[in-house]
């Protein structure tokens, strides 16, 4: 007696699962994706402190203070370079305004020079009608981190608290940071002529700079100024 033939089944296939990566895949991929990630993290960095520069630049802070205070900048023989003279401009029509009963101009000298930047500031200043007991000149001071210690010591010897800042419009954050970090209360009222705002190319120019050393001072606590050309 035969017995049933089987029944025919066709054989099946199962799809094997896709291996893990190894370990040393894995690894051999994380130097590429730290060195982007860092890249990712310092554009992010660089772009919102940029934009802070640009954003805080477009603020005229007017609230009474105790002091306008003028950041120094080239002069020459006691002339203020135009980029000087564009701040102590606006500095004037501050007092004049009533924004407050004093103004301090300060910057010292280079090596050779008869003028301080504070006395041809305060000279300037005298000369354009704000009275000399209005105008203190603080003598000190070859960078902005170092004028800013000498106006803060100077206005706190005095009980004197609060400041207007006035300069360049792409100054006014690193300025104001660093006044702020040096016990003053500190808001911004930059000039808005001379050659920092006159074209498009000074404005970026003005951006990227002060990017650059408010980042640098943020992260060492160090000045990084660059000096404007004598043509200025």
């Amino acid at each position: 007696m035969n017995s049933a033939p089987a029944r025919y089944r066709p054989a099946t296939h199962r799809a094997e699962p896709a291996p893990w990566p190894g370990v040393d895949s894995m690894v051999a991929h994380w130097p590429g994706r730290f060195l982007v990630g860092i890249v990712l993290v310092g554009l992010i960095l660089v772009g919102g402190t940029a934009w802070r520069v640009w954003q805080v630049a477009r603020i005229n802070d007017y609230m009474p203070a105790d002091a306008i205070v003028v950041l120094g900048a080239a002069q020459y023989d006691g002339n203020p370079s135009s980029v000087f003279e564009a701040r102590l401009e606006q500095a004037r029509q501050l007092y004049q305004r009533g924004v407050a009963p004093l103004v301090v101009t300060v910057g010292g000298k280079q090596v050779g020079d008869r003028y301080t930047e504070a006395s041809s500031g305060k000279n300037y200043l005298v000369d354009a009608g704000v009275p000399g007991d209005n105008v203190l000149a603080v003598e000190e001071g070859s960078d902005t981190l170092r004028s800013i210690a000498a106006v803060a010591t100077a206005m706190q010897d005095r009980g004197l608290k609060s400041a207007v800042l006035v300069s360049d419009p792409w100054h006014s954050l690193r300025t104001r940071t660093m006044a702020r970090d040096a016990g003053l209360a500190a808001w911004t009222a930059p000039t808005r002529q001379g050659p920092a705002v006159i074209t498009r190319e000074s404005q970026a120019h003005g951006i990227a700079r002060e990017t650059g050393a408010l980042l640098w001072y943020q992260l060492t606590h160090t000045p990084a100024d660059f000096r404007y050309t004598v043509s200025q």
